[in-house]
């Protein structure tokens, strides 16, 4: 018989067997009917799971695992300011965290972490067997399955998420470190109190940066990953505390159990409670003003663009320094908020607004600003906006322009004992606009220096010497100190442009006398000191910040003398008067603008800039309201609110630091001489030379032989109207409520009225130019 033969006879007689059984037996499969069957379906799970394995990509992150907060600090680096972003998530590198954290997340949420290959079928059987046999609904997941669950897919719970949850695991597996897996798990993971990641949950729960986190801060912040909102001990019912303290123990235990953790030192961990929640860092106060003008200079600067600033994980230390900070917003309540009654006086004392900043004059670092009360009331940044008017406080630049120009139109020297005619509303002679400005109180001075016209702050002065010093030049000069060149009312067309159109920033504005204030070294003024941000990579990304090398605006001398006629100006007889107050060496000058609708500080001493702006504006149309009346002061002048403001915040700035004295390289062997006007309001005759001490008068007169008394012409034809004759804004030293102020009169007949014994204070803003409207 031959080999098939018999197979067949061997299958035939299966079959007759089979026949035999009863039917119920013969409808079960046998037994290699059975292994067939299993092993088909073996190999179609492995085929099909090969499949998917090779088609199911690790897709991109979500949005909201990416999602990151900017951290804006202190100077000191370490102080908060706020924190931006839907998502308080602030990513570390593996390097920035403890490796006992990282030892003790392993021990609570994965203990196979480093040995199995990012699934763990042992571990997913054992929490599915425990779940039916009633021990609570537990998780088999590895912790790179939750971060891949995190970090890549949703929290949905259906069975196509946890299918591609386990293939994309075993992707990122094979393809990542088991360190970034783990840093990657740490800075996706939710912690509670509002906290995405481990550094943003340190912070939240010990105030503390990630690297600073201990052993059993590091259990415990661990334990929080099973019940983030159950387990905050603070927050928490006695029995969930319970369960929180036994996951951090079970945590702990653990940690001895891999080796992690010695027996002793086990023994010695004691538990260890949390700050009490703390409400969020949000944008309210000065916060928003503070990470506004951050924000605009990282921006303005191209230090980064607005996109990838906006998409978050940036830590920014500024340049802001917290106490002064802090003093700038205590001047203001001081000197002004605690005097304004709106319910009294609702026609005068709503909508008063403040603009302020300070910068160092050396380096261009911005240690304070003043942008509102409250960002979260008035999301509008006032030390940043350009459309009021800076006034008189201009009239150093023309003062600048001048001493460059070093000629007037008929050929005279210019310096600041150079004698003008104080005439009110004498015509300018030789501008491209007709234009004969008023003086404050209509007060005429007769033959006066530069420096006596900077100190009572005469217009028709300063009108007709911006023009002898050219208006191109003069505008060139404000670009050089610091004015922005796109600032409207700097228009050489425009005569009026002497008296201060211009409407720079108070930010501007303070960069601007810094570079005075630093012999003419010009910084363009800078409130970040570092930036950077971690990447999903692990490496820090710092981006090069810019280079702070000052330029050289204007020669030393003609700085230096600038400054010391505006040290006259924080005198007795100054309209700055209110900032001697301070107590140590001040340069500054006032600036009050047409219908008194800003009224203006700029100061500084050798070591610090800084400005003050007050005006009010309509909180719906945004139109200028005018501030007489305001705080029940019949007229507000630059050298009140605004001097007070800015003496009681450099008063504060300043306490501790030893007082330093203007170097000065003026040219001249006695600055500060000067001819002060006599009763009558002329400068007396010379009776001798008197050396000044601090480069103030002495009150011996003095009239420099080079300078005549430059006689007034007639205008320049120019086919335009004379600009009308503008609200004279005295600006007294110090008002008060009860004083008694000359209104404004029209002028006598005759040509130049009798002038009191002791002239009053005389400033006055640009007589024509519209102040711009903003639109925030």
């Amino acid at each position: 018989m031959t080999l098939s033969t018999r197979r067949q006879a061997k299958r035939a007689a299966r079959r007759e067997a089979r026949r035999a059984l009863p039917l119920w037996r013969r409808l079960l499969p046998t037994w290699r009917i059975t292994l067939g069957t299993l092993t088909a379906l073996f190999l179609l799970a492995v085929g099909g799971f090969a499949v998917l394995y090779v088609i199911v990509p690790v897709p991109d992150p979500n949005a909201h695992a990416v999602a990151q907060n900017n951290i804006y600090l202190y100077a000191d680096g370490t102080t908060e300011i706020a924190h931006t972003g839907a998502v308080n998530r602030t990513d570390a590198t593996i390097d920035q965290i403890p490796l006992q954290t990282q030892q003790a997340v392993v021990s609570a949420e994965d203990r196979t972490f480093y040995q199995n290959r990012g699934i763990d079928l042992k571990g997913m059987v054992r929490a599915g067997w425990n779940t039916l046999t009633g021990k609570g609904m537990q998780g088999g997941s590895t912790i790179t399955q939750q971060y891949v669950k995190n970090y890549y897919l949703t929290q949905s719970q259906t069975i196509e998420r946890k299918g591609r949850e386990l293939l994309i695991a075993l992707k990122v597996d094979q393809q990542r470190d088991k360190k970034d897996i783990l840093a990657g798990y740490l800075n996706s993971s939710y912690f509670g109190r509002g906290a995405y990641g481990i550094q943003s949950a340190a912070h939240a729960y010990y105030g503390v940066d990630v690297s600073e986190l201990t052993l059993t801060q590091s259990a415990y912040l661990a334990s929080l990953l099973q019940a983030p909102s159950l387990y905050d001990v603070k927050t928490a019912t006695p029995a969930n505390r319970e369960k929180a303290v036994a996951r951090w123990n079970y945590t702990l235990d653990g940690m001895v159990q891999l080796g992690f953790l010695t027996t002793a030192d086990r023994a010695a961990a004691t538990f260890p409670d949390p700050i009490d929640p703390q409400p969020a860092t949000g944008l309210s106060g000065q916060a928003g003003y503070l990470v506004g003008v951050a924000d605009d200079y990282l921006i303005s600067s191209g230090t980064i663009d607005a996109a990838t600033l906006k998409a978050g994980g940036w830590r920014i230390t500024t340049t802001f320094d917290k106490p002064r900070q802090d003093a700038f917003v205590k001047a203001v309540q001081d000197e002004l908020t605690g005097d304004l009654d709106p319910k009294s006086r609702p026609t005068t004392d709503t909508d008063v607004r403040v603009s302020g900043a300070s910068v160092e004059p050396a380096t261009g670092r911005v240690v304070a600003v003043y942008g509102g009360p409250d960002y979260a009331k008035q999301p509008y940044n006032d030390a940043l906006r350009q459309d009021n008017q800076i006034g008189s406080t201009f009239k150093p630049i023309d003062l600048a322009a001048g001493l460059l120009a070093q000629h007037t139109l008929d050929g005279r020297p210019i310096t600041t004992e150079t004698h003008y005619d104080g005439a009110s509303e004498r015509p300018v002679t030789g501008g491209p606009t007709p234009y004969a400005p008023p003086n404050e109180d209509d007060v005429d001075y007769g033959s006066i220096t530069l420096r006596y016209a900077m100190v009572k702050s005469v217009n028709s002065v300063y009108a007709q010497e911006g023009v002898d010093a050219g208006l191109a030049r003069v505008r060139e000069t404000a670009v050089k100190l610091g004015i922005p060149d796109n600032v409207r009312g700097m228009d050489p067309a425009n005569t009026s442009m002497t008296l201060g159109t211009a409407t720079p920033s108070a930010l501007d504005l303070a960069g601007a006398y810094a570079t005075l204030a630093d012999h003419g070294q010009a910084h363009t003024p800078w409130s970040v000191l570092k930036l950077e941000r971690a990447t999903p990579g692990g490496a820090i990304d710092v981006p090069k910040m810019p280079d702070h090398n000052p330029t050289d605006a204007i020669g030393r001398t003609i700085a230096d003398s600038v400054t010391d006629v505006l040290r006259d100006v924080v005198s007795p007889r100054g309209t700055g008067a209110a900032a001697l107050d301070l107590g140590r060496p001040a340069a500054g000058k006032t600036g009050t603008t047409d219908s008194n609708l800003s009224a203006w500080f700029a100061g500084y001493t050798p070591e610090l800039t800084t400005t003050v702006g007050l005006f009010r504006e309509n909180p719906k149309t945004h139109a200028k309201e005018p501030l007489a009346g305001t705080a029940g002061l019949t007229r507000i002048n630059g050298g009140t609110i605004p001097t007070k403001i800015w003496t009681a915040y450099m008063t504060a700035a300043l306490d501790g630091t030893p007082t330093q004295q203007f170097d000065l390289q003026t040219g001249h062997d006695t600055p500060g001489t000067d001819t002060w006007p006599t009763a009558t309001g002329t400068p007396s005759p010379e009776t001798g030379t008197t050396p000044t001490t601090g480069g103030r008068p002495t009150g011996t007169t003095h009239t420099p032989g080079t300078a005549p008394t430059h006689a007034p012409s007639a205008p320049a034809t120019t086919g335009e109207p004379a600009p009308g004759r503008t609200t004279p804004t005295p600006q007294a030293p110090q008002p008060t409520p009860s004083h008694e102020q000359p209104s404004p009169t029209a002028k006598p007949t005759q040509t130049h009225p009798p002038r009191p014994t002791d002239p009053p204070t005389a400033t006055g803003g640009p007589a024509t130019h519209p102040a711009a409207t903003p639109t925030p």
